[in-house]
């Protein structure tokens, strides 16, 4: 009896560590934009990465640390410049490393480089997308790009808040910039037809043009686009469906389902809840999409198919434009997928007699059934710093009074799974 109490207590000891590991899941996420929602001197700074969607791409990363800047730093940043150019400017100021004050003062050789969120969208030339991270004289720390004499502006002012050790979130001084950092090209200047025949996508291209669509999607850039460009291999893919075969006005509905009103890129698609409209969304049909993500891979499923997303073409706020493996087929158009076959009864049936077969050909399975969509629409060197820097001492006081309520709450979702745990095994017979 013993041996059998012991084997089932250990049967349950997968589920415990199963808790214990979702416990220490939850409480290492973080959501920079609700974390700043508390201070609101940091405002300005905390409507720009909702804007630009960054903030997504900061919640994405497990381990990064957000430099702040204030309304008055932030107000002389964006003036009169495009979303494009203060994205890349946030961008640059998210380091992929954990950097809190404590550390900040204990840089091996006192200074070290930091890759960026700019580095990993792949249009920062060389180490561009590189942050130079050096204690200065003074106890002072600056933060300055890898350009050739670019200065520390931009120093370590003070720690908002630190989730040991994947977010951590200090104020600076003044922007991190570099030469053409924020003259990047709006997105109204973009060649629409130009960036998808480079990218591969020269069959949807001339489909945009032939149709009229490329001016309904030209006139919805300014508001938020987000385009789906299936590559010119989607269109020879084995089941693929004779575009030829389809009305004029079908032929525009299937192109505006490759496209969302919203400013989208992949990193947010990844947060997406529930089904997203498109352009072809209208009384006549949902027209919808939903998302599927598996860590960095993300798929659009239509109830039809479903297609990969594989390349950034663009990604200007706020048109973003993004690559697929497969054209999007909506069930408005092309019928839904079907249902898997049911299970095979254990007791069995005897079968029916069959009809003779007919003469005529079956049609092929991998033919899409064809509704009447809408009518289609009109086309319309260091420098030195100031000697009033806090001191480590303080630093440290920072670190361990932001960190505290976040680390209490840690052990208090621990010592509760733990205890969950034994009282589950423990409740065994």
């Amino acid at each position: 009896m013993a041996s059998t109490v012991a084997t089932k207590k250990l049967a349950a000891l997968p589920y415990a560590l199963l808790l214990l590991s979702w416990t220490a899941a939850v409480c290492t996420a973080h959501n920079i934009t609700a974390i700043l929602e508390g201070y609101p001197e940091y405002s300005q700074y905390n409507s720009y990465l909702t804007q630009t969607k960054v903030c997504d791409e900061i919640n994405d990363h497990e381990t990064v640390t957000c430099l702040v800047l204030d309304n008055a730093a932030m107000s002389a940043l964006v003036a009169k410049r495009p979303l494009a150019a203060i994205k890349n400017a946030l961008r640059l100021l998210t380091l992929l490393d954990y950097f809190d004050p404590v550390k900040l003062h204990a840089l091996p050789s006192g200074s070290t480089l930091s890759t960026t969120l700019l580095q990993t969208t792949g249009n920062a030339a060389g180490n561009l997308g590189a942050v130079n991270v050096t204690d200065l004289r003074g106890g002072r720390v600056g933060f300055a790009s890898t350009s050739p004499g670019s200065k520390f502006d931009c120093t370590y002012a003070k720690s908002i808040q630190q989730i040991p050790y994947n977010l951590s979130v200090l104020a600076v001084s003044a922007p991190i910039v570099f030469p053409g950092l924020l003259d990047a090209p709006t997105a109204a200047s973009s060649n629409l037809t130009g960036l998808l025949e480079k990218a591969g996508c020269k069959n949807f291209a001339r489909l945009l043009v032939t149709s009229g669509v490329l001016k309904i999607f030209q006139d919805a850039m300014g508001k938020g686009l987000t385009l789906f460009a299936p590559n010119d291999d989607a269109f020879k893919a084995p089941g693929s469906p004779d575009l030829n075969s389809l009305s004029s006005a079908e032929l525009v509905t299937l192109l505006q389902y490759h496209a969302i009103p919203s400013y989208t890129p992949k990193a947010s698609l990844k947060s997406v809840a529930g089904r997203l409209t498109t352009l072809a969304s209208s009384a006549a049909g949902k027209y919808d999409l939903s998302v599927v993500s598996h860590g960095d891979d993300v798929s659009l499923d239509t109830g039809v198919d479903s297609s990969r997303i594989a390349s950034t073409v663009l990604d200007d706020t706020p048109v973003c434009i993004l690559t697929v493996s497969n054209i999007l087929l909506p069930s408005e158009l092309f019928g839904a997928a079907p249902s898997p076959a049911p299970t095979p009864s254990a007791t069995p049936v005897e079968a029916p007699t069959l009809a003779p077969a007919p003469s005529a050909k079956a049609p092929s399975t991998k033919s899409h059934k064809k509704h009447h969509s809408p009518p289609a629409p009109p086309t319309s060197s260091p420098d030195v710093a100031p000697s009033d820097a806090p001191s480590a001492a303080a630093d440290k006081a920072e670190v361990k009074a932001s960190s505290s309520s976040t680390m209490q709450i840690w052990t208090l979702a621990t010592v509760a799974a733990v205890v969950l745990a034994t009282s589950a095994m423990a409740s065994l017979p």
